[in-house]
């Protein structure tokens, strides 16, 4: 899918904190009809001299699942994290549902950095399942998943609890609702990480190399999880693995990364069959 830049306009590091010019036509109207779910327009992301990101325009679709792959270093963790709003941009705008990610608008019509307070809410829309399961230790399984639905979401407790069951039935783990995460496996803990952050039912779910932590005989079983949820859902997916089959198994689009550009981008039979670009031949031929 070819990528359409926004109309020029002006922006400004959110590490120095000055507003965005962001004229009305070149700003996509909230939940505008065609628009694309996300869109990255010119970000930058930097730390000190160096730059990780750079100059980055992509989309993604509603419902679309898209993977990210390349070597590492070369940003795709960090387009993550910028999503999450776990890092902040440098320079750029990142786009959801026709609304600013980490910015909000001025009376005047440009954008500034949003606040602590702003960004909360817009990790309401985005779920993330981390390398690490991150579960709360002191925490019970069903207690894991209820928390942030119940304290972020303001979903009463009978509410969450049901949700909660109805996650771990899907992912396979029904019978250990009353379980603490040390008496799970990885390949287990990672079910409960998935089950939790589609607790709080977001339009889009983050997965940053989720199996790069477990047990190879663990790998297969969480893959075909994922592989059920991108099929069986209609949420939208951005993935980092290194599971190049995982990849061309789920995805509708494929985004090769390096030096925090995109080199190329197509579906999985063009990126895996007949690439185009040296550089994506050259990744390819080592991981395969």
């Amino acid at each position: 899918m070819a990528t359409e830049p926004l109309p020029p306009q002006k922006t400004a590091s959110a590490d120095r904190g000055a507003p965005v010019t962001a004229p009305e036509d070149a700003v996509p109207a909230a939940g505008s009809t065609g628009e694309p779910l996300v869109r990255f327009d010119k970000v930058v992301k930097r730390y000190g001299d160096h730059v990780v990101l750079d100059q980055l325009d992509f989309t993604v679709d509603r419902g679309e699942h898209v993977t990210l792959i390349g070597p590492s270093g070369s940003g795709k963790t960090t387009i993550l994290r910028l999503l999450m709003t776990l890092e902040k941009v440098s320079d750029g705008v990142i786009w959801v549902n026709g609304s600013p990610l980490s910015h909000v608008r001025t009376p005047g019509g440009a954008l500034k950095p949003a606040g602590e307070k702003e960004l909360r809410e817009s990790r309401k829309k985005i779920g993330m399942v981390f390398q690490q399961f991150n579960l709360f230790p002191n925490m019970k399984v069903l207690q894991n998943i209820t928390e942030a639905p119940i304290s972020v979401l303001g979903k009463d407790r009978e509410e969450a609890e049901t949700r909660a069951r109805e996650l771990l039935d899907l992912v396979g783990l029904a019978g250990k609702v009353d379980a603490h995460p040390s008496q799970l496996s990885g390949g287990q803990q990672q079910r409960v990480a998935i089950a939790r952050a589609l607790a709080m039912e977001p339009e889009i779910l983050l997965l940053d190399e989720v199996t790069s932590a477990l047990d190879p005989e663990l790998v297969a079983g969480v893959l075909e999880l994922l592989g059920d949820i991108a099929r069986n859902t209609d949420i939208t997916m951005l993935c980092v693995t290194h599971e190049m089959n995982f990849a061309r198994d789920v995805s509708e689009k494929v985004l090769m990364f390096d030096a925090g550009r995109v080199v190329e981008s197509g579906t999985p039979e063009k990126i895996f069959s007949d690439p185009s670009h040296e550089r994506t031949r050259e990744f390819l031929d080592a991981v395969l």
